[in-house]
Order: structure tokens, then sequence, then C-alpha cells
């Protein structure tokens, strides 16, 4: 071969490899806990909808300013107070090289309230969903829904023919522990595809080179690498094993800080987290009284008083906290600063409640909690064992997995739990419809109230702001009277990152990969 021509193969070995490593971008995200199921209609949990907002897409959607804008709907109208309009992309295709139609989108909002969905109740006043055309869907609700866009960002459109082939018409029943297709697998339109699954260890993202949209990142692959040990993850972010954490633990982020490659970002989050106390059964499943202390709000206030919520924001949560009243954060529509505020830490008259409720030596009661959902998850548990110890109240800590701590709080098994509520519509109809109203999926500590109830039915149909607004507050100021449940504190949530990784950090924690890049 000539020394010339030679050459010229050199160098085009050369330029493609240059081009190769320049162009693919991999990114190695981290955090606590893994996303429950793959299903999009079946896990309303933040984690879980972080994944699938990666690979799936709806109707609407919340850019990084959190406004809505169209996504699959290039446009909508109302044509009665009861009746919607949306205009459908026409240029959409599933990552197996399907169309996108109106048939998937009729099926999708339909799947999504099935009972086994745990979406059902984002879109509980929809009362028919039909096609009038290849691109055009009709949605009708049983009233005037002001808030219809808010909830419909959240309602993801799978394809029909591969829920069809791979038997899940239906959600995965996650919370009885069935195992589907769609649980492992999945089948949507959005920036990225899954190739590759391996529940709580890896999942791989590979870039849809066909998406429909303007690709503004520079990412080829997203590696997502749960790691439960907070030190652990730590240590990977900083060893460079892993390029960003989205849950970077507050006791560490000084020491991320101090390194010359990485960079930290904290913003409050639209997250309140909070304890529940199960009212309705007559007798605890783990107390020694022989019957239920809950069922008292002396009691309730008793605890809400003798948890010093300041001591847990600056000890455990290094002031990357703000302590909450209610169970809203700044920002959501209804959302009142005055009703925010909390009851004193009060020691003393904590125990006086507890004895005038007929407890003056205090009970035994287990707390259950997760132990990789929320920041300093645990340790908020475990301090406030101690808080309430000195009132008399023995509190047996039993912290466990996110997995199972939410199914067997579904299970009704928890008679004292934490919880974290996020309010993904900002509205405070969200936390109300699933917290508060009667029979509501997540509203274990069965509280009711006629009056609720019906503020929720105003909220759900009323367009006069100035009304619906009203119907708001006077339900907070029910509520936090009742104390049915203990508002700890509004979380602070840090991501943790590589200098030349950009991911912008947005208050519902949910990282959108299509406006990353790596530099």
């Amino acid at each position: 071969m000539k020394p010339k021509n030679l050459l010229r193969i050199l160098m085009a070995f050369l330029f493609v490899f240059a081009s190769t490593q320049s162009f693919a971008k991999t990114i190695k995200w981290s955090m606590q806990g893994d996303s429950l199921t793959l299903d999009p209609h079946a896990q309303n949990e933040g984690p879980t909808t972080m994944v699938s907002r990666q690979i799936y897409e709806a109707l609407v959607t919340r850019g990084l300013d959190m406004s809505i804008g169209p996504q699959l709907a290039t446009e909508w109208k109302t044509t009665s107070p009861t009746t919607w309009v949306f205009t459908l992309r026409e240029d959409v295709i599933f990552h197996d090289g399907t169309p996108m139609t109106s048939e998937d989108v009729v099926f999708s909002l339909l799947r999504a309230q099935q009972p086994t969905s745990d979406f059902k109740e984002y879109i509980s006043t929809v009362t028919s969903v039909r096609a009038l055309g290849n691109y055009t869907v009709q949605i009708k609700t049983k009233a005037p829904n002001p808030i219809l866009l808010n909830q419909l960002s959240n309602i993801f459109v799978m394809s029909k023919k591969w829920a069809t082939d791979n038997f899940a018409i239906v959600p995965q029943n996650w919370d009885a522990g069935q195992e589907t297709f769609s649980a492992t697998n999945a089948m949507g339109t959005g920036p990225f595809k899954i190739t590759l699954r391996e529940p709580n260890t890896k999942t791989v993202f590979k870039k849809n080179g066909k998406w429909w949209g303007n690709v503004e990142h520079n990412i080829t692959q997203i590696h997502l690498l749960p790691i439960k040990n907070a030190a652990t993850r730590v240590a990977a972010l900083l060893s460079g094993e892993i390029d960003i954490v989205t849950d970077a633990p507050v006791q560490d982020l000084a020491r991320i800080k101090s390194s010359a490659g990485h960079k930290v970002e904290s913003t409050p989050q639209m997250r309140t987290i909070f304890l529940g106390m199960d009212q309705a059964a007559d007798q605890l499943r783990t107390g020694n009284t022989g019957d239920n202390p809950f069922k008292k709000k002396e009691v309730r206030q008793a605890l809400y008083q003798a948890i010093d919520i300041e001591a847990i924001k600056k000890k455990v949560m290094r002031g990357l906290s703000e302590p909450a009243g209610i169970i809203t954060f700044p920002g959501v529509t209804g959302y009142t600063k005055a009703l925010d505020k909390r009851l004193p830490y009060d020691v003393n008259a904590a125990k006086q409640l507890l004895a005038d409720a007929g407890y003056p030596d205090g009970f035994e009661v287990e707390l259950r909690c997760p132990n990789d959902r929320y920041v300093n998850d645990e340790a908020i548990c475990t301090a406030v064992v101690g808080m309430l110890g000195k009132i008399g109240v023995k509190v047996n800590l039993f912290a466990q997995t996110k997995s199972k701590h939410f199914k067997e709080l579904k299970d009704n098994q928890g008679d004292f739990y934490m919880l974290g509520w996020g309010v993904p519509t900002l509205d405070s109809h969200y936390v109300f419809h699933y917290l508060y109203e009667s029979g509501a999926s997540w509203n274990k500590v069965n509280f009711s109230d006629a009056e609720v109830d019906a503020a929720i039915r105003v909220m759900e149909g009323e367009v006069d702001l100035d009304k619906r607004n009203a119907a708001i507050a006077k339900a907070w100021k029910i509520v936090r009277d009742n104390i049915a449940y203990l508002p700890l504190h509004h979380q602070v949530i840090s991501w943790a990152s590589k200098s030349n990784v950009d991911v912008p950090i947005r208050p519902n924690n949910e990282p959108l990969f299509r406006f990353s890049r790596v530099n």
C-alpha cells in the first residue's frame, strides 16, 4: 500500500474515533431508590415518574419553568364548559416505529382510569374520551374542570397495539405484587427509549433518534444506577463512577462542594414530609392500650407539640428544610402562609394533653418509615422516636425499603407512618383528593369530613376563582385544626454532579434529560 493511501486511512480512522468520543455522551445517574415499575399508570411515586417521563409523554407537559405547554397535543379548546377537544401532533411515532394516533391517546386515558391505576384520581372527573378522527381527541368532564391540563400533564400515552400484544391492556396491579410485561418494558414516544432494565441495579436509556421534538441535549445514553447507601453513592460520584446524584445527602454537601471537579445545586421542593396516624381502627395493631389513642385529637396534638422540628432542621437536615404547618408548599394554588405556621414545640403541654386524653403514662406504638425514599427519612424518624419518648410514648421504629413500605401501607398495615407528598398539579386539590377525601387511595389515616368532601367537589368544578379559593381555604382550615396528620417540613432537594454535567434542577425533583448536556 502506498504511504499516501495509508496516511488517508489512518486519518479517516482518527476522525471517526474522535467523532465518536466527541458525540458519544453518556450520563451515569444515581439516586437511593429505583423506579418501582415501568408501567406508566401503576405507581404514582416520584422516582417512578422521573423514569417514565424520559420515555413516555403526555398531551401537555411542564417545562423547565414549570409552566404548562404542548407536548403530544399541539392545541386544545373547550367547546362547552365540560367538553375539551385536543389536536394531536401528526409526526409522532412510538419507539418501535408505530405511528401515534388518537386511538392510543383514548386507550391510555381509559387505561389510567382502571381500578389498578394509581393515577385514576388525577382524571376522576373525566366521564368520556373518544376519537374525533386520527388526530383529534374529545374529553368530557362531569363538571367544568379548571385544572384538567394540570392533571393531564401526568397521564402518559402508551401504544395500544404494544399493550394489547403484550397482555398489558390494564395497568399492573403493583399493590398486589403482580408482574407484567409493562412493568419491566416500555413503549413510549419520548426522547429516550429503554434498552436494558435490571430493577434496582441498572437501567439503560438510549437516545431516540426519531423523536419528533427539537433536540436540545447532546446525550446518547443515560445509565440509571441506584445506590441505596448514601456514603457509597457519594464515593461513586467523587471517584467519577457517577456523573450526577439527584438526592445528594445533606451531610455530604460541603465535601462535594470542596471538590474542584463537582458542583451542588439546591432548591425548595414541592414536597412535604409528614406522619400519618390511623384513626379508624378500634385497636392499634402494635399498641399496648387495647384501644386506639389516635382517635383522640388531644393525643394527635400531643405528638405534634412533642416534635422539635427546629432541632430536626438543624441537626438532621443541616438547615435544608422548612418547617411545615400544612401538607403543601408555597407556590401551590391554595397555599396560605398563615396556615403554614406550626403549633409551638412544648413538651409540658404535650404531656398534659396526653394526661387529659387518658394516657398519663403514654403508650406504645410502631412507627413505619422508608429508608430509601426521602431526604434522611430514617434519620428523621429516629429523631422523632427520641422526642416522643420524652412525653412517655414508646415508639418502635420499623424502617424498610420504599417498595415494601408503600405496599404495606396501601395494604393498611400501618398504625403510624411516614409519607411525603408532592403536588405535581401545583394545586391544593391534588392533596385533598388523595389524602383527605373520604375513601381516597392514600387516605390511610381514614379522615372523613362532609364539609371537606363538599369543598373538594367545588375545587373540581368551580371556575370562579374567588369561590374556588374560598373553598380551598375553608378545607385547609378544617384539616389543619383536626390534626389528621402531623406535618414535619417542606423538603429541600440537592443535586450533585460533575462540573461538566448540566442537568437543570426543578422544584418537582424531576430531571429532564432532554434539556441536559455534557460539556
